[in-house]
């Protein structure tokens, strides 16, 4: 079997799963059309993944058998729609309560990433704090890079950006985002590239803050 095909098989499982509930290996055979032992081979690969799990079915007549279903962490590979979501609440915010009010929840999202995370920052040099800085948007799914510089400064870029629909019609998310990088930071971040504005990527110039 190619790898497409066990791929396509192994998405066809999680959505009998999720449409049907708990299911049988037995079952999920007959409803695909392939053998018991060829379902096992992919249940073995979703249950390493920690994508479903078993239980044990007791039956009136004959040994217990398997029940296989979904895991929470099978829910991300299912389709969301978080962002039309936010932007819809936030409009309605914005109808209600006026400008300020969105203003203010961004400014609120700037005051508590930062709090969550300065203890950590706090005593390390520039560069070791850009490098967990990066890790910390890598890891939220910005598929940053970071490059030091010929001048000693630092270039991060974020190739993805996972609030891009927010960020397009409010512009406050990337004002926020510029704005805990620099207190975080405790240096100076520019942005010569935005993509909410139109750019490739999202671009932050940083620069150790001269003392006086």
């Amino acid at each position: 079997m190619q790898m497409s095909e066990a791929g396509s098989t192994r998405k066809e499982i999680l959505l009998m799963l999720k449409m049907e509930g708990p299911l049988t290996v037995g079952e999920m055979a007959e409803r695909l059309g392939v053998t018991e032992m060829a379902v096992r081979r992919h249940i073995n690969t979703l249950e390493r993944d920690g994508l479903i799990q078993a239980r044990l079915l007791r039956q009136a007549m004959g040994r217990p058998t398997s029940q296989y279903y979904l895991t929470e962490k099978s829910d991300e590979y299912f389709p969301k729609s978080y962002s039309n979501f936010t932007i819809d609440l936030l409009h309605d915010l914005e109808k209600n309560f006026g400008q300020e009010m969105i203003n203010q929840i961004f400014h609120n999202r700037e005051e508590r990433l930062t709090e969550a995370h300065q203890a950590e920052f706090a005593g390390k040099d520039l560069s070791e704090r850009v490098r967990m800085l990066a890790e910390l948007q890598d890891q939220k799914g910005y598929m940053v890079k970071v490059e030091k510089l010929p001048d000693g400064s630092y270039e991060l870029i974020e190739y993805n950006c996972p609030i891009a629909q927010v960020a397009n019609q409010y512009n406050q998310a990337c004002q926020c985002e510029l704005n805990w990088f620099e207190r975080l930071l405790d240096a100076r971040v520019e942005r010569p590239e935005c993509q909410a504005k139109g750019g490739q990527h999202c671009i932050f110039r940083i620069k150790q803050k001269q003392t006086s």
